[in-house]
């Protein structure tokens, strides 16, 4: 059997013997901190399995699921790496025997298992998706995370459409910021959350009609007054859980959809439920990394279809805070954890 690893065919080393290696970040597993991580340059090269296909990485995006991850919170699925990183942008460069859908040579961006923050890294071919028009592999790598998270949460879950007013925590964040560029475009009203007047004039920009830093007011009482004589918010999209959960709660209208992604404040509340009773709230949310490869491989359809278009023309677009070497994943985590990055973070790997 052969595999293609930077478009030469090599042939796979005999059982036992010494294979191909990358570099990728790994962690000291003593240490928990940003600082447990370094590159090292002797990983193997992972091999695909039938359904996935290897990419060349160029860029790697950085999420909050790899800071959980890197505090041993969030481990990986059982059989898949254990190296950092959700998503990528890259060249295929080898498919499995069942891979139909890709070839090599195929630009792609993927959403990945893990295993983003390195040289080389595997996808499942439904996981992929094609590099949208006009945007370059950067950005790119920047956009499955998100825009699956926003699809499956806030599109699907939440049952978005045009008309529908929706509060999104974290505005600015990577996910909060593909939220409400999604959410206009769709024809929907957008009121975000921000933890600085800074980041409040970036979500304004990105379409917010309502931007409240959270340090200064009480975001219930100003939904409530930009709301006046409306219902309540048709949905909130919650990253941040404790005592968000009531105030959002009191800030639903009759059959709002409260969908919860994250949980910053932690998991555990206290919250009276009776609005639920008396409003026909529904109370909902979802991981990304736990979806079956069938699930996933719709849901990538369904971006293929939707939102792409919409990237293509330029309504919808990641927003880069920074874009740092793969050897400064430390500093990208310490960034992250910090509270300052407007956007995402993207690691540089083999830009192209």
């Amino acid at each position: 059997r052969t595999s293609i690893y930077g478009r030469r065919w090599l042939s796979l080393p005999a059982a036992g013997s010494p294979g191909p290696v990358m570099k990728a970040v790994v962690q000291n597993n003593a240490q928990l901190d940003a600082n447990s991580l370094r590159l090292a340059d002797d990983q193997p090269v992972p091999t695909p399995d039938p359904h996935e296909v290897l990419i060349k990485v160029a860029f790697a995006g950085v999420n909050r699921p790899d800071l959980l991850q890197r505090r041993g919170v969030y481990p990986p699925p059982s059989g898949h790496s254990a190296v950092l990183g959700l998503e990528v942008s890259g060249t295929v460069v080898a498919t499995g025997e069942q891979v139909t859908a890709w070839n090599v040579g195929d630009k792609v961006c993927a959403l990945t298992p893990g295993g983003g923050y390195a040289e080389y890294c595997v996808a499942d071919q439904g996981s992929c998706l094609p590099i949208p028009d006009g945007v370059g592999l950067m950005e790119a790598a920047a956009l499955p995370e998100a825009c699956f998270t926003v699809w499956a949460n806030v599109v699907e879950m939440g049952q978005l459409a045009a008309g529908h007013t929706i509060l999104i925590h974290g505005g600015t964040s990577g996910v909060g910021s593909t939220a409400v560029q999604i959410a206009k475009a769709m024809g929907a009203r957008v009121f975000v959350t921000c933890g600085s007047e800074d980041k409040c004039v970036k979500a304004r920009a990105l379409g917010a009609d309502l931007a409240i830093d959270y340090t200064k007011l009480d975001f219930a009482l100003e939904v409530k007054a930009a709301m006046e004589k409306r219902k309540g918010l048709d949905i909130v999209l919650d990253m941040v859980g404790g005592d968000y959960i009531s105030k959002n709660l009191q800030c639903l209208g009759t059959g709002g959809r409260h969908v919860s992604i994250a949980f910053l404040k932690g998991s555990v509340v206290r919250a009276d439920l009776l609005p639920v009773m008396l409003r026909s709230l529904v109370l909902t949310g979802s991981l990304l990394r736990p979806r079956s490869l069938a699930e996933k491989a719709r849901l990538a359809g369904e971006l293929r279809k939707h939102v792409w278009p919409l990237v293509s023309a330029g309504k919808v677009a990641p927003v880069i805070h920074a874009v740092l070497p793969l050897h400064s994943a430390a500093r990208a985590h310490n960034d992250l954890e910090g509270g300052s990055v407007i956007g995402k973070i993207v690691l540089a790997v083999a830009p192209e």
